[in-house]
This record gives structure tokens, sequence and C-alpha cells, in this order.
């Protein structure tokens, strides 16, 4: 039984204390625009001071400023934010708190189709690297597991966990590179009593370590909140009370309050904020002078047998005995590269319905277009159906494949804010991975297609005609993946499937544009335009592939004439007997790479966004504040 009440029988061999990291905000103020020249003050000049060994729970009405104070001091939040934040008396330097702390949010976003302990080995494997040994690494895995009560639950997979595993398989993955300061958004929420109990006695024991805890909640327990060590109660946005939950009764009658000896002292004060007892609102404030009164700490430290000196005791977080352990990412560019491919080659396998789906439209797609245009490549009569042809198989290769990542991008953008931000690998390692990983699966279902559509429509058996048939359509799949990625990074899931299947329509329009009424008489913007669409270049490269060089087309007997015997002059007709395949091929690969490109910098803007991104952001939500309903 430790100081708190709480039941704490376990110990941490493989997580070491760690240097203390002392938090200090002064004068704190943050506001978001709601207007055109108006902004609304959610957290307003409020100080505090939290402290290594202590977990501190920030508490407050809906709407008091807790999260955003959590998100701030985390370094998640860091625009229109004014005031000083110090680490151990100096000031904050973000990339290097990032680098010590580890921010676990409220939504549990966790690769679905991985089990626990593979979870935790791919995280071991991405914060560790070479760094600690396969056989630390797994005894430290099992040592987090157990402290979590986790390891009944090692080969579950997480989409089948409880709510209450789901939230403590996301402190364990956190857990890994020991940090020394730990935030978390909402910890024992959808938790019952007794997972909460637990939930706050793993805090206590990691706080014992000589981490800094910090949790924002929702009204605890009358028991949970007397054991807090600090408890930072926000009101309307101002510090309404600093200190030990125990001691919320007495300061409450300090100013005129009293609290009834059968009702939660969390719930009381809560209430009191809310102004249900009155507005004592400037009270409060002027008690706690607004966070700077301290006067907890001493207390505290008397309580705890605690000296002056350790109190006041300064490190620098840069700690040189774990400086690598804590700031570098253990595993190499290449390393993460690996393992994240990995990854998402197990959860795709793993996602049976998801890849049978994917599977059996392209089945279904190639059955069905290949028997719609069956046999036309081996008859005369029917040569001009060809166009029809190569033009559904572009557009297949562009809707297919780029849908799976409207849908996709979206919500993988959940699970990589928490693992970027909380520094387990690089984003350009991550983004390589995404585009290695696709590449098989994208190349295995597309054959699936083209076998069933080439072999159907009796298309010449040349393999040099054959291979460069599959090459133009998988590139165009792999540019339509990356425009795919592009909106899916930009728009949720229902803006990015209407936009990115709606934008695309000019595209089909231009790919065919004046084929057959002569390249001069296109209007000259139009002649502009479609040397930016993609679509037209892989048009061209199919029908030189499959139509130059060919020989005479037989015309069944049943038919009197046949026009397009010749497909060479068929070509000529359509005005594409100039066009170099080779170009189209390159001209394709262009666009992948620069799509690809656009792709990672928007993603990166998405999660680090640079000044001029910011103020797009602002003015976007100006316009909308100012004219939208």
């Amino acid at each position: 039984m430790n100081k708190s009440g709480l039941t704490v029988n376990k110990t941490l061999k493989y997580l070491p204390e760690r240097p203390p990291v002392d938090i200090e905000f002064q004068d704190l103020s943050f506001s978001v625009p709601v207007g055109r020249k108006t902004s609304k003050l959610i957290l307003k000049s409020i100080s505090g001071n939290f402290r290594s060994g202590q977990v501190t729970a920030i508490l407050g009405p809906s709407g008091s400023g807790k999260s955003s104070l959590l998100n701030i001091l985390a370094g998640y939040k860091t625009d229109d934010t004014t005031g000083n934040i110090f680490i151990n008396g100096e000031r904050r330097d973000v990339d290097k708190f990032s680098r010590i702390s580890r921010y676990i949010m409220q939504d549990d976003h966790i690769q679905p189709y991985l089990t626990v302990l593979e979870s935790m080995t791919v995280a071991a494997d991405l914060k560790l690297g070479s760094y600690e040994t396969k056989e630390n690494k797994g005894n430290m895995i099992n040592e987090i597991l157990d402290l979590l009560n986790l390891s009944r639950s090692k080969a579950t997979r997480a989409k089948n966990l409880s709510g209450g595993e789901r939230k403590r398989l996301s402190v364990a993955l956190e857990l890994l590179n020991n940090p020394p300061v730990i935030f978390l958004d909402e910890p024992t929420t959808g938790l019952d009593d007794v997972a909460c109990s637990q939930c706050i006695g793993l805090l206590k024991l990691l706080a014992l370590g000589g981490r800094t805890v910090i949790c924002s909640l929702h009204t605890p327990s009358a028991k949970l909140f007397s054991v807090f060590d600090n408890v930072y109660i926000l009101s309307q946005g101002q510090c309404a009370y600093q200190g030990c939950g125990s001691e919320v009764v007495p300061y409450l009658e300090k100013i005129g309050l009293v609290c009834p000896i059968s009702y939660n002292p969390a719930d009381f004060i809560l209430e009191v904020c809310n102004q249900e007892y009155g507005d004592f609102q400037k009270k409060l404030v002027a008690s706690s002078e607004n966070g700077l009164n301290m006067n907890y700490v001493k207390e505290y430290a008397v309580k705890n047998q605690m000296n002056d000196e350790s109190m006041n005791k300064i490190k620098k977080y840069e700690d040189p005995h774990h400086k690598k352990h804590i700031e570098d990412r253990g595993s190499t560019f290449w390393q993460q590269i690996s393992i994240l491919t990995m990854r998402i080659w197990i959860q795709t396998w793993r996602d049976k319905s998801g890849l049978l789906l994917r599977t059996f439209i392209h089945l279904f797609l190639g059955i069905l277009i290949g028997n719609v245009y069956i046999g036309m490549g081996n008859d005369g009569s029917k040569s001009l159906y060809l166009f029809g042809f190569f033009y559904v198989c572009i557009i297949f290769c562009m809707f297919v494949p780029m849908v799976p990542f409207l849908l996709w991008v979206p919500m993988e953008m959940r699970i990589l804010k928490r693992e970027y931000f909380n520094r387990w690998y690089g984003l350009g390692s991550y983004y390589l991975a995404v585009t290695i990983a696709n590449v098989p699966i994208q190349m295995v279902l597309l054959g699936i297609y083209v076998a069933l559509t080439y072999t159907l429509t009796s298309q010449p058996m040349d393999i040099y005609r054959i291979v460069l048939f599959y090459i133009i359509c998988f590139l165009t799949a792999m540019v339509a993946e990356s425009y795919g990625i592009i909106m899916g990074v930009i728009f949720n899931i229902v803006n990015a499937l209407f936009l990115g299947t709606t934008s695309k329509v000019p595209m089909m329009l231009l790919a065919t544009y004046g084929f057959g009424s002569g390249y001069d008489a296109i209007p000259g913007w139009i002649r502009f335009s479609m040397y930016f669409d993609y679509l037209r270049y892989s048009m061209e490269g199919l029908m030189a592939t499959m139509l130059r060089n060919r020989e005479i087309i037989p015309c069944p007997e049943e038919e009197d004439w046949c026009l397009y015997t010749d497909v060479s002059y068929f070509l000529r007709s359509m005005g594409m007997e100039n066009s170099i395949i080779w170009v189209d091929i390159v001209a394709l690969v262009i666009f992948l790479i620069v799509f690809r490109i656009v792709g990672f910098y928007l993603l990166k803007q998405r999660l680090r966004p640079n000044k001029y991104l910011k103020a797009v952001y602002v003015v976007a939500k100006l316009v909308k504040s100012h004219f939208g309903p």
C-alpha cells in the first residue's frame, strides 16, 4: 500500500527511475478565432507548477480549457498561445521537450489487426532499435504487460480488446522507451470504478519512478480525487484551485463554501465552478492567485518527508546517462521502413474482408469488361470498339486503386498523428513504407484484371505488347493511388470520396477530347490543359502499344466489309500516328513522382504546418466563421 492508498505490489526492473523534469508555466493564455475580427479567450493568464514524482490531474467543467492546457503543455498545440513554459527552470524548447515526453490521447487509435504482443514488439523495434538486445526488449515488454494486466491478452488482436484493455495498451506502447514525462487525455473515460483505480494506481507507480505524470479527467470518484498528488482545477479559463486533492475541502471552507460530508469533493468544487452555489469565480481565482499560489508545494513536501534540497533540485533534462535512450530514435531510417512495411503487409493480409473485396472487384470487373469486349481484338468488324476498351481500362485503373486510399488515409491519419507526435518514426520512412508495401499488392491485383481482360478480348499474344500494356495500366493505377493519398490527407472520408471522384471528371473528358478531329482544331487553353492530364498519356500509350505495326485483322465471313482491318490506319485517323510510347511512359512516371512528393509535403504540413500553411488555415477558419451557418 503506497501513500496514495492504492495497492501497488509491482516493481519496475526494466523501467529504471528517470531524471526529474519539472514543468512550470506563467501567464499562459490561449485564444481561438471565432469571427473575422474577434477571438475567444480559452485560457486567461494562468500559472502553475507540475513536479516530477507526482501525478497531476487537470479538472474542470466542460469548456473550461483543460484539454487546451494539456495540449499546450505537451507541445501538441502551440499556435495562438502567449506566456512562458519552463522545463527545470529553463524556457521550453518544443522540439527537445517532445523527445522526452509522450502524449497518450483520449481516442485509442491503435493498429486493429495486430495482437497485443505484436503491437508491443513493433513499437519496441521502432523506439529502441538496436539499442536494446532482443532479450531485453522481450523482458521489457513482458514487464510492462504484466504491470498493466495485459499478459493474458498477448495473443488478442487490438480490435477484439475491451475499452479498458485498449487504453492500457495505448499506455503500454508509450512506456517502452521509458519517458520521464507522460501526458494523458481522459485516461479513465469509459472505464468502471475498478478499472479507474487500476489506471490511477499505475500512474502513481510510474510517478514513484521519478516521472512527471499529467492527465486531464472528468469528475473522479472521491477516493481517486483524494490520492492525486496535485490537482489543477480550471474554471472559465482560470485557475480555481491548485493543490492536493485531499486539501480541497478546507480550501473551500476558507472562502465560505462547506462541502457536505456525504458529497464527493470533486463533484462539489466542479459544481461551484459551474456557479450552482452562486458566483464564486473571483474568490476562487483570487485564493489560488490564478495558479501562482505555490504554498501547497511546501505542505506536500512536509507531509511526504521531502527536504528542501530534493524539492528545489534542478537537473537538465538532457541527462547524459539516458540521453541516447530518450532523445535518439533507436531504429535507423531503413529499419523503420522495413518494420512499417511488414506491419502494413500483416494488417492487409489479416483484413480478410477488405482483401477479398478488392480481389473480388478486380475479378468481377475483369470478367465483366472482358466479356463486354470479348474477341474484339481479333475481329476486323469491331476494331473501332478497341478505343472503348482502352478507355474503360484507364478508367478502371484510375478509380479502383484510388478509392481504397480515399477511405484508408483519413482513418490512418488518426494513428499517424499519435505515433509521429510521439516520435515512433520519421515521416519519410513511414511514407516510403506505405509506397513500398502497396506496390506488390497493386501488382498482383492489377495482374488479375489485365490477364482476364487481355485474353478475353483476344489481344495479340506478343510479349512486348503485353508488358507495355501492363506497365501503362500499372503506372496509371499508381498515379491514381497517389492522387487518392493527396485527397485523403487534405479531407475527411466523406469529402475525400466526393471530391476525389468528381475531380476526375475533367480528366476523363480531356483524356479523349479532340481524337480524330485534328489537334489544331482544339482550343489553345484546352491543349494546354491536356499536358496536365495523366489519363491522356495513358490513353495514347495504350493505343500506340496495341495498334501500331499490327498485322491486318481478319474480317469475319458474315461481314461484307470491314472499315478498320488495318488498325494502323485507325490509329492515324485518330491523330495519334506520331505519339511516342516511351514519352507517355516517362510522363506517367513524372506524374507519379510529382504526386508522391506533393502527397508527402501535404502530409508533413498536416502534421507540422509551416507559417504559410498556418496562415491559410487561419484564413479558412475566419471565412468559415464569417460566412458559415
